[in-house]
């Protein structure tokens, strides 16, 4: 019997290569598609010896041609860090709208099962703590991040059209603060941050008083999780995530005391329309999918140090990437 087919988009970023590998390790031939925009290839570089393993390197704002039968999509292109959409704030759009779009297209044509990657982002800064399903959100559309929560809260809106009016099969992931290996450590959030400015030796920058909070669910975790909803027969948006809450002053302590080094934090001015709290509220997860974060913070964040601490120095010292496509 052939083997499933999966296609995953944004397959060289940080959740998308995590994904491949799973799906790599379950059985399945994994069909990877990036544009490399903010993907990097090192990151499924291992996987390209593999016969079930293959490469498109492709633009999902465009016409996307696949061939031969396809049983699952999951739709993660897109940029996902602060850095990265103010920088391609177009591109963020696009992949958002007409990359869920054309995703969403496939899906019917080959009467296939898609998980789209949303955000908690589409809460915005909330009103509601912790923050379940059914709240709507507190979002700006004309801010500087309402490029990317916009385009997330559009994808929800077209994934759940395809599914009413198509009958498509689709599954909506509300992604929470996600650190691991892989992760860009110039990508402008907070944990990469602070690991990069504690490993070059530099003061950990705290944006506003840091009493702003967030909760970080390690990889693995959220791997599982994405898994056990694509194979739920649930269509609404599901949070996942851990709702360990902790304010980004403790955290820049933790990061301080984990790397052993003697740095101070500086603070700064806090970013337009950043969240003041993020914490999912889990119970549809696990009600529905049995699913709840196993990985405690200080086990993952030992794992995820060692990661950086073994890149090389060029990569260390690396600015943030500069995009020269402005389309």
């Amino acid at each position: 019997m052939a083997a499933k087919r999966v296609l995953i988009t944004g397959a060289a970023g940080f959740l998308g290569s995590h994904l491949c590998d799973r799906f790599i390790r379950e059985g399945y031939h994994v069909i990877g598609m990036d544009n490399l925009i903010t993907g990097d290839l090192k990151n499924i570089e291992h996987l390209f010896k593999l016969p079930e393993f293959e490469f498109y390197h492709h633009d999902v704002s465009k016409f996307i041609h696949v061939t031969g039968p396809l049983d699952y999509i999951l739709h993660f292109a897109s940029p996902a860090s602060p850095i990265d959409y103010l920088k391609i704030p177009i591109q963020t759009l696009k992949v958002g709208s007409l990359g869920t779009h054309n995703c969403l297209g496939l899906a019917l044509a080959k009467k296939a099962r898609i998980l789209v990657a949303s955000t908690s982002e589409v809460y915005g800064d909330p009103m509601v703590h912790p923050q379940n399903e059914e709240y709507w959100g507190n979002v700006n559309p004309v801010g500087p991040r309402g490029v990317y929560d916009e385009a997330k809260r559009f994808q929800e809106a077209m994934t759940m059209a395809y599914h009413t009016f198509h009958q498509v099969e689709t599954r909506i992931v509300r992604i929470f603060n996600t650190y691991g290996p892989r992760m860009r450590l110039n990508d402008g959030r907070a944990l990469p941050a602070f690991i990069g400015q504690a490993l070059r030796g530099e003061d950990l920058t705290v944006f506003g008083d840091g009493s702003q909070t967030r909760s970080f669910c390690y990889v693995d975790d959220l791997v599982e999780g994405i898994y056990r909803l694509l194979m739920s027969d649930y269509a609404f948006p599901v949070n996942i995530g851990n709702p360990d809450e902790i304010s980004l002053k403790d955290f820049a302590e933790e990061i301080i005391k984990l790397t052993g080094t003697k740095q101070q934090i500086v603070y700064k001015p806090l970013p337009t329309d950043d969240p003041k709290q993020r914490r999912p509220d889990i119970t549809r997860a696990k009600q529905l999918l049995g699913w709840e974060p196993k990985v405690s913070r200080s086990e993952g964040l030992k794992i995820t140090y060692e990661y950086f601490r073994s890149l090389p120095k060029e990569e260390l010292n690396k600015l943030p990437k500069e995009f020269e496509s402005k389309r």
